[in-house]
């Protein structure tokens, strides 16, 4: 059993789990593409967008603020997060972290 990715329009629409017949068999087995974890930057989820020149799952973006890290692929808050052992939610309004009380 393979891990497939189904891919519309950029977007993944889901994973599922299956034989390379099985998605052969499809009739929309050109939307699936092959998980192989080496082969991907980040691991992908529902509504993550895939980008074939990144070779990469890019998640949502969570606020309008935060810049894409293109080494990572993930999304970077303006302002660098805390170094405590404290937890922090992201103010979009204020653009700061506050302490998660």
């Amino acid at each position: 059993m393979i891990k497939f990715i189904k891919v519309v329009n950029n977007r993944v629409v889901n994973t599922i789990v299956a034989t390379q017949e099985h998605i052969n068999n499809l009739d929309d087995r050109d939307f699936y593409i092959k998980d192989d974890i080496t082969q991907f930057k980040n691991s992908p989820g529902k509504n993550y967008t895939y980008s074939a020149i990144r070779n990469a799952f890019i998640p949502p973006k969570p606020y309008n603020s935060w810049t894409l890290n293109e080494t990572t692929y993930q999304w970077d808050a303006p302002v660098a997060l805390p170094d405590t052992e404290n937890r922090y939610n992201w103010n979009e309004d204020t653009q700061q972290w506050d302490l998660n009380e």
